[in-house]
């Protein structure tokens, strides 16, 4: 299993409209990025990955679970866009910012922490499990 991180505004697509498309989960669209593209094209079903709101809150809030691998983004014709389809597994009993990641000296590595415009990132294991620990979530 690979683990992965997926950057929302929540302006544009919240944590509890995220929790309310149940089992469906929903098309992660509109990613104009190769890296993040690239990224989504290496995800496979069951995959996990950190929900995080960008802009204002800057937080880890909840972890997703791919449940359809990379194709065609619907939200455009241009077929070098790609994107995956993920649900809500559960959310963190508190959020996790940018900023305790910064100064969490076991993350100085991660993506989030040194590329933070990079809207599709992976996470290691050792990640994964730090920021899961910071969040007290169990799953």
């Amino acid at each position: 299993m690979n683990y992965w991180l997926f950057k929302s505004e929540a302006s544009t697509w919240s944590w509890e409209q995220q929790i309310a498309k149940g089992e469906e989960g929903e098309e992660w669209d509109g990613v104009r990025n190769y890296q993040a593209r690239n990224n989504m094209r290496q995800m496979k079903l069951g995959d996990l990955g950190f929900f995080y709101l960008s802009q204002k809150e800057k937080s880890v809030v909840g972890v997703v679970e791919v449940c359809a691998e990379a194709h065609p983004d619907s939200t455009t014709d241009d077929e070098r866009w790609e994107c995956v389809d993920i649900k809500a597994v559960g959310s963190f009993e508190r959020p996790v910012s940018l900023d305790d990641c910064k100064g969490d000296p076991r993350l100085s590595d991660m993506v989030l922490v040194n590329n933070t415009r990079l809207s599709v990132q992976p996470v290691t294991p050792e990640e994964w499990k730090v920021v899961c620990e910071l969040g007290g979530y169990k799953g």
